[in-house]
């Protein structure tokens, strides 16, 4: 699928950094509320990241004071259940948020979210299959679907009974009430509560640890081993793909360069592609049509 132009986007910012993507919701004066734009272009902007072999890590904030505060309920391009005009799933079959989340999901690279304000509904639900998530002091933060009459999108109920366990996955969907970062902390949501301008720099700066001492395809193979591997019934599938992918590694330029870049106490120079790279395994998932 051919990607757009990054630079045509209107309603996010991308910028690469030393090796690390910055997706920027850029609607300040909407709260950063959601539309099918925006969807259409974090969609087309993960892919991009996927593709590039310069992006090592990526990073989601929101501009402003906000992170997102949600689905945009007024616009004809957003949630506007009310409208005549208005079709759901834009007329389709299949939630435009849950395509989003299952982009995140199959990466081959770390996401990390910096939620520097308020997040709620889909402001929290695209944040689940990303793999860390950094929230400020005094962010509001909620799963308001069922007051709304709807449910929760994005993949969110396969991803948050994951993140937090399916007893408080169940209070938070079903009661729709807000929390705060404390709460979201001692669920496991966010791993770490800062003053709202440190966000984004610790994001980006956990970004660039990786980008610039993780091997590329280690790290590709770690996450998804990790995340796939959340399905297995035994921890002998584990083993499985392990096996397979140390296997492959081993004896490889990046092993080599690991091993060297340590004993000479220097930082690593690692030089292998993703798309060439990854072992002929890699993927082994399939999701179900």
């Amino acid at each position: 699928m051919t990607c757009q132009d990054t630079s045509t986007y209107q309603d996010i910012r991308y910028e690469l950094t030393d090796r690390v993507l910055t997706l920027t919701i850029n609607r300040p004066e909407q709260r950063n509320t959601v539309t099918y734009r925006v969807l259409d272009e974090l969609i087309d902007a993960f892919r991009h990241a996927g593709e590039d072999e310069e992006v090592r890590a990526v990073v989601v904030t929101g501009a402003g004071r906000y992170f997102s505060a949600g689905t945009d309920l007024a616009s004809r391009d957003g949630y506007n259940a009310t409208a005549d005009d208005f079709k759901p799933l834009r007329g389709g079959t299949r939630d435009v948020g849950g395509i989003l989340a299952e982009i995140i999901y199959d990466l081959p690279k770390p996401v990390i979210a910096a939620m520097n304000g308020t997040a709620v509904g889909i402001g929290i639900t695209m944040t689940l299959p990303m793999d860390v998530r950094i929230v400020a002091e005094g962010a509001k933060l909620g799963l308001p679907f069922t007051r709304r009459g709807i449910v929760p999108e994005s993949c969110a109920n396969f991803f948050l009974p994951r993140v937090v366990g399916i007893a408080t996955a169940v209070e938070w969907a079903t009661s729709g009430r807000l929390f705060g970062p404390d709460e979201a902390l001692r669920a496991g949501l966010v791993s770490r509560v800062l003053p709202a301008a440190e966000v984004l720099p610790a994001a980006q700066a956990l970004a660039r640890e990786i980008a610039e001492n993780a091997a590329p395809v280690a790290v590709a193979l770690t996450r998804q081993l990790m995340w796939k591997l959340l399905e297995a019934d035994h921890p002998r599938a584990a083993n499985r793909l392990e096996s397979l992918a140390l296997r492959a590694v081993t004896g490889s330029p990046d092993t080599t360069e690991g091993i060297t870049a340590f004993r000479e106490k220097r930082p690593p120079r690692f030089t292998q592609r993703l798309a060439d790279d990854l072992p002929d395994f890699y993927p082994w998932w399939n999701a179900d049509e």
